[in-house]
């Protein structure tokens, strides 16, 4: 279905909201852009190069923006939000779903490959939360939406990096709602199961089918289905949910 029918289509609960989402460049980042602004958000994609951030600004339109961030640089992601606030406007709602996997068991993992998994995926959150929030606190208004993974939850072997950093956004996601719940912000997390994207390409043929068949839902999960989530929890519809983790995996484990 393309955009602008979607859009006909949709109930536009963001109109004209400014949305910020990281590792919008593909995959379930590229997605939920996609969706925003499918509901009318001005969106402002952000991903690790500027030429990622402005194909998916270009392919959604509705005055949406491209730019260049390395999550984990704090001057940099000051600039991004800077950046967003001279274009766009305060935002309304911050997706932070930049991550990055560097997978091996722990013996043979090396220092930097943990640094790096955490810098990205757990210090990039802490730092676009950061900068973001102090428009939204003026605005007495904000949805902060944390994705996190199933893996955060349960563990995986060959994924100490990747789990610890997605559980340390779990607490990250806990603070955040005590924190700035009383100027009107909520945060979230969603934890997705295996969803078809760049990360779950590359695994076993084998692996695949085993999580297809334990899964009660029997497929493998699309980014459409967690943009649909994050959809919900930033919307209205969710104002008096705050803190919480929403699992989004078919069913996996239960």
């Amino acid at each position: 279905m393309g955009l602008e029918k979607r859009r006909q289509m949709s109930g536009m609960r963001f109109q004209d909201q400014v949305v910020v989402v990281t590792g919008a460049s593909r995959g379930i980042g590229k997605s939920i852009a996609e969706a925003f602004a499918a509901e009318g958000a001005k969106v402002a994609c952000v991903a690790t190069t500027e030429a990622g951030a402005k194909a998916t600004a270009d392919a959604i339109g509705n005055g949406a923006i491209g730019l260049a961030c390395d999550v984990s640089d704090s001057a940099a992601v000051d600039s991004m939000i800077e950046a967003v606030l001279e274009q766009l406007g305060t935002p309304s709602v911050i997706v932070n779903n930049a991550g990055i996997t560097r997978d091996t068991l722990m013996l043979r993992m090396k220092e930097e490959d943990w640094d790096r998994v955490m810098a990205v995926n757990l210090k990039g959150a802490f730092l676009v939360t950061k900068a973001a929030s102090k428009s939204m606190m003026k605005a007495r208004y904000g949805r902060i939406v944390n994705i996190t993974s199933v893996i955060g939850l349960h563990g995986q072997a060959g994924q100490a990096n990747y789990a610890a950093s997605k559980a340390g956004l779990i607490g990250l996601t806990l603070t955040t709602a005590k924190e700035y719940g009383s100027r009107g912000i909520t945060c979230n997390a969603i934890a997705p199961g295996f969803i078809e994207s760049d990360m779950t390409e590359n695994l076993p043929e084998d692996f695949k089918n085993d999580v297809v068949s334990r899964a009660p839902a029997g497929r493998l999960g699309t980014p459409k289905d967690i943009a649909a989530a994050v959809l919900f929890i930033a919307s209205p519809d969710a104002a008096y949910i705050t803190g919480q983790t929403l699992t989004v995996d078919g069913g996996l484990f239960l």
